[in-house]
């Protein structure tokens, strides 16, 4: 857990420290906390870097400000990309999550990748229904209105089959600050994008949960045409929240490569490749490579790029440090001294650790020979690994 304090907030955050990954930024829903993305956050592991913070007034975060809209939650979002040293990244936002990533299409289009937005609308609800429950919240206090806040949430077969779990959000939401809530509510009441996303150049993923009754179906659809470009997927048996109900069908699409349709189909454009090329290479290495090339090996420069890196490491079936394993073994194993110093020098900035590396070389002598290991371990050694016995 980190904390970091805007202009706004005191926001309390986490990041997974993948630097070498594609940023993730994932907003939660209106009275839940970033844990909503736990086990998301887990299967992503290797694929992305995961950043995701408290609301004001939940979870670990402060309690909100004074005139609290959703252009400061956005702005919030790119204080703390630019605390990270992160320029552009992927975000994925559920309900108000998903209102912060509308706000963040349109004052900070060019930091955006692939934005997925979920049981969310360009308007939720009525601003007479915001205010009701914002003036409820103040008079009664989350404690007492959790119990029937909270089932609205979930669909409900997910309620009948896991009551802990509603009882555990219920005490969540009943922790939360009521004032921060109040004010979200009153934000939440002035949102109306309509008129105002179709700017956008960027392709949407939209989700919608088929027994969500917060944000229907319909209100996705209405979304879907106030964007020049999105597309719309529906979870059957889903309701308010996703990253709860179906952690393992949000992490499918999101894993889901837009460049083609099925595992092994060709179709990485150069410049995906080059970009997952850099992310794990290193920028300086790439660059070298590419000015070296003449017009003897630039074909072939073209080439590895796209089915290397942009098919193979791009590939979200491994993980990059999985990839990285695995090439530095094969690459002991047939004596390739040039790429297999590279690939030792890669597998350290990808965050293998000596252990890891050392089991790798182990398992290249049980089935490569003993020679080829001895010989990749000294190699280890002249790229930084491993320390002096004491």
């Amino acid at each position: 857990m980190a904390f970091l304090t805007t202009d706004a907030h005191l926001i309390g955050y986490q990041d997974s420290g993948e630097t070498y990954l594609p940023a993730l930024f994932m907003a939660h829903p209106l009275g839940m906390s970033r844990d909503v993305w736990d086990e998301v956050c887990d299967a992503l592991h290797g694929h992305y870097r995961c950043v995701r913070w408290d609301l004001p007034g939940h979870g670990s975060s402060g309690a909100a400000a004074e005139g609290l809209n959703a252009e400061i939650l956005a702005q919030d979002v790119l204080t703390l990309a630019d605390t990270l040293d992160i320029d552009s990244f992927h975000f994925i936002g559920t309900s108000i999550g998903g209102v912060i990533g509308q706000s963040l299409c349109q004052i900070a289009p060019e930091r955006l990748q692939q934005v997925w937005l979920t049981s969310t609308g360009a308007v939720i609800g009525t601003k007479e229904a915001w205010a009701e429950r914002a003036d409820n919240v103040r008079r009664l206090g989350l404690a007492e209105m959790a119990e029937a806040i909270v089932p609205r949430w979930f669909s409900p077969s997910y309620v009948e089959q896991n009551p802990d779990v509603l009882q555990g959000w219920q005490v969540q939401l009943s922790r939360s600050d009521d004032e921060s809530y109040a004010k979200l509510c009153e934000a939440l009441a002035e949102v109306d994008n309509r008129g105002k996303l179709a700017d956008y150049a960027n392709g949407v993923a939209l989700i919608a949960g088929a027994d969500d009754v917060s944000t229907p179906v319909t209100a996705l659809e209405s979304l879907k045409a106030e964007f020049t470009d999105a597309s719309l997927s529906v979870f059957a048996g889903v309701g308010h929240v996703p990253s709860v109900e179906a952690p393992s069908l949000l992490v499918k699409h999101l894993q889901a490569n837009a460049a083609r349709t099925a595992v092994g189909e060709t179709g990485i454009r150069y410049e995906q490749g080059l970009v997952q090329r850099k992310r794990i290479l290193g920028e300086a290495h790439v660059e070298r490579a590419s000015k070296n090339a003449t017009t003897l090996d630039n074909p072939f420069q073209q080439f590895i790029t796209r089915n290397a890196w942009g098919e193979l490491w791009g590939d979200p079936s491994l993980t990059v440090q999985q990839r990285s394993m695995i090439t530095t073994g094969i690459l002991a194993a047939l004596g390739r001294d040039g790429e297999l110093s590279l690939h030792l020098r890669t597998a350290k900035r990808l965050g293998i650790n000596e252990d890891q590396l050392r089991q790798v070389l182990m398992h290249v002598a049980i089935y490569a020979g003993v020679p080829a290991a001895n010989h990749a371990f000294s190699m280890a050694k002249d790229n930084g690994w491993g320390h002096e016995i004491s």
